[in-house]
């Protein structure tokens, strides 16, 4: 009997140790990130993290062979940002350390938990010799209009130094406050910045020819995203309203006005010349760039709003003030690129000739002057982040599908042909991955939102099923391989539960990105009352409609927002969800409300936290949970799953946690990433089949 047991135990391990190893080949699939372009160059380069190394590649055409330049070869956890490149391609800029996705200021990190403390750094890169140059410490890195030098924040200073580090690092000049937004004029002898001083935000300029800085337009406003006209006589910049006076209401919307300022350098004097208009649609908007304030063209500024409901590209006549609205459509344009003279802008969009293409994103073009734009790009691949390289004569883009991971993709304007390089870094590991299936679900209360459901090839009768809910909540999922890196690995372990016979749908609810401004903000929502909820208890109850799916096996689980709305799901509706992983969600919203923000609502907005708080529905909690959470976390306090935990305790719910000391949000250790979706797989392996 017990050499039975033994067998049988040594048979059951040796198939989870090969699903295990299966997940972690997948999730070792290298993630090409940033993608830049030398503006007068037939050059690329692009970021890659393979398995936790993260270095830099380039490519040049016309072969376009990819060459490593960088050799950080350990998984260290620490990021590279702030890629730029020279116009001419010979030099590279990068930033290392730190978490750059947190909610607050970056800060150095030690995921590795490493003896001795880490740092984020400036580094510069010779392309043709690959020699590296530590500058020092420092953020957020431009380089300078002449291509020798670099710009960069440090300790909310502005220092500077040479490319090639015969120069060594220097304080540029001194100031009050945290600068910002730092932009060099057309002729690299001024450099505009934001000065953050608390509730209020100044635009200042420094002169290499002065000995004072030049204050633009000070006011009791927060100014910010200072942009010179091509000829360096002229800055624009974003006004708001500062922090502070009475709030009206904390449960109704709040709309944030907002203005473009204009001003002389001879004079300093700020004139308005664009209002938004005073309507919820045209309120600041909450995008990626936010305004996209640009002044690329002698005539014309550019930038974002919602006014029209959806995300699109405006332009604004310096000399009329003529507003006019250059992108037209139900979709979301992001990921903004100007050609050299300001003439044309690229963008990605969620649009195209596919019925589908709401759930894709592809590349289009606009002509500043004329407003006519068309897509330069189709078909079934999900394309972002384009730019102009090489004299304008090429465009560079990421590039995925639904099995195959992001690649750098080059488009040649004069032949409009497209070619898609460093494919030699990827095996055949996805070529089993399902195409997602795009389904239509509507909630409750009428809402109607959509989702991508993933079916295992061999189907079956009796499938456990799995509702995954993206984080954000301004996200967007995608028919298809992400090019966020958060979403990129949470893709490949959807793929990988339809490969071990889960049925797994992947839920775009409300709050999200791509479906409009109303999409956006839904009322009751977030934590007036948890209104999005209503769409992920309908994916669970249109799950265990599925003829192939075992009703009383669907479960539930998500990172971030998504851990926050797991843990309601499980909360509210152990019913439907048998089992969950919450993954550093928020779980009580109470503690994070404002007691000095007292306006007249202030108990009720306190009341509607609460409401919308896993930690107050936990009575009703019965499904087994396993909650995970980095304690570096810098987006969701670690102090969220702590208050969960006590909680579940004392109610004698069936849980288990995973706590990833030193870590944060973005589980920047690949071991740590790792570690936390096999325990994700494992736990439903063990709750629900």
């Amino acid at each position: 009997m017990k050499i039975k047991i033994t067998i049988v135990f040594l048979f059951l391990f040796s198939i989870l140790n090969a699903q295990n190893t299966r997940l972690s080949e997948l999730l070792s699939t290298p993630y090409i990130g940033k993608i830049v372009g030398a503006a007068a160059s037939d050059r690329i380069a692009f970021t890659v993290n393979d398995k936790g190394h993260r270095n830099i590649y380039m490519a040049e055409g016309p072969a376009y062979t990819i060459r490593k330049l960088t050799k950080f070869d350990s998984d260290d956890g620490q990021e590279i940002t702030s890629l730029s490149m020279t116009s001419d391609g010979k030099w590279i800029v990068f930033a290392r350390g730190g978490d750059h996705g947190a909610n607050s200021a970056p800060v150095a990190t030690n995921s590795a938990s490493f003896v001795e403390s880490t740092k984020i750094e400036i580094f510069t890169l010779s392309v043709d010799d690959q020699k590296l140059h530590k500058i020092g410490l420092g953020d957020f890195p431009i380089i300078h209009p002449d291509g020798t030098a670099v710009t960069y924040l440090r300790s909310g200073q502005v220092w500077t130094a040479s490319l090639n580090g015969e120069n060594a690092a220097k304080q540029l000049f001194s100031m009050k406050g945290a600068a910002g937004n730092i932009q060099w004029s057309p002729d690299g002898t001024k450099l505009a910045f934001m000065s953050r001083r608390g509730d209020y935000s100044f635009i200042g300029i420094y002169s290499k020819s002065s000995s004072r800085i030049q204050w633009i337009g000070p006011s009791f406003h927060s100014d910010s995203s200072p942009q010179w006209s091509p000829d360096g006589q002229r800055i624009a910049f974003i006004r708001r309203d500062a922090s502070g006076g009475p709030l009206d209401s904390l449960t109704s919307f709040n709309y944030q006005g907002w203005s473009i300022m204009i001003a002389s350098i001879a004079d300093g004097i700020a004139h308005e010349i664009y209002h938004a208009p005073v309507k919820k649609q045209a309120t600041f908007p909450r995008i990626g760039g936010q305004a996209n304030l640009k002044w690329k063209d002698s005539r014309y500024m550019t930038f974002m709003s919602y006014e029209s409901g959806w995300p699109h590209i405006y332009r604004l006549d310096v000399s009329t003030k003529d507003v006019q609205q250059l992108t037209k459509g139900n979709f979301t344009v992001d990921h903004l690129s100007y050609s050299a003279d300001g003439k044309d802008i690229l963008f990605a969009a969620n649009t195209g000739r596919d019925q589908f293409d709401f759930e894709r994103s592809h590349i289009g073009r606009v002509d500043v002057a004329s407003g006519r734009f068309e897509m330069l790009t189709e078909g079934n691949e999900i394309e972002t982040a384009p730019f102009y390289f090489d004299r304008g004569k090429s465009i560079g883009f990421s590039s995925s599908s639904f099995n195959r991971a992001v690649n750098p993709k080059v488009y040649h304007m004069k032949d409009k042909k497209s070619i898609l390089l460093a494919t030699e870094l990827f095996g055949t590991e996805a070529s089993g991955f399902v195409k997602p299936e795009q389904v239509f679900i509507t909630a409750a209360d009428g809402v109607r939102f959509s989702a991508q459901y993933y079916k295992p090839k061999q189907i079956k009768n009796n499938l456990p099923a799995l509702v995954y809910i993206h984080g954000g909540p301004r996200r967007q999922m995608y028919l298809g391989w992400h090019h966020i890196d958060y979403y990129f690995y949470d893709y490949i372990v959807n793929q990988y539960l339809a490969e071990q016979g889960y049925a797994v749908l992947s839920v775009n609810y409300r709050m999200g990105t791509g479906y409009g401004f109303d999409f956006q903000h839904p009322n009751s929502a977030g934590n007036l009352g948890a209104s999005e909820y209503a769409d992920i208890l309908a994916a669970g109850q249109w799950l265990q409609q599925q003829s192939d799916v075992d009703q009383t096996k669907v479960g539930v689980f998500g990172g971030s927002y998504g851990g926050y709305l797991t843990a309601m799901a499980l909360a509210k509706n152990s019913d439907v969800f048998k089992a969950g992983v919450d993954i550093h969600g928020v779980h009580n919203r109470e503690r994070k409300q404002n007691p000095s923000q007292y306006a007249p609502d202030f108990e009720l907005a306190t009341q509607l936290n609460w409401e919308s708080s896993p930690s107050k529905w936990v009575d009703s909690w019965r499904s087994p949970v396993l909650i995970i959470h980095g304690d570096d976390d810098q987006n969701v306090a670690f102090s969220q799953s702590i208050d969960l935990y006590n909680r579940l305790q004392k109610k004698d719910v069936d849980m288990e946690v995973l706590v990833i000391p030193d870590d944060n949000h973005h589980w920047q250790l690949f071991e740590n990433l790792v570690k936390v979706k096999e325990a994700t797989v494992d736990f439903f392996n063990r709750k629900l089949k």
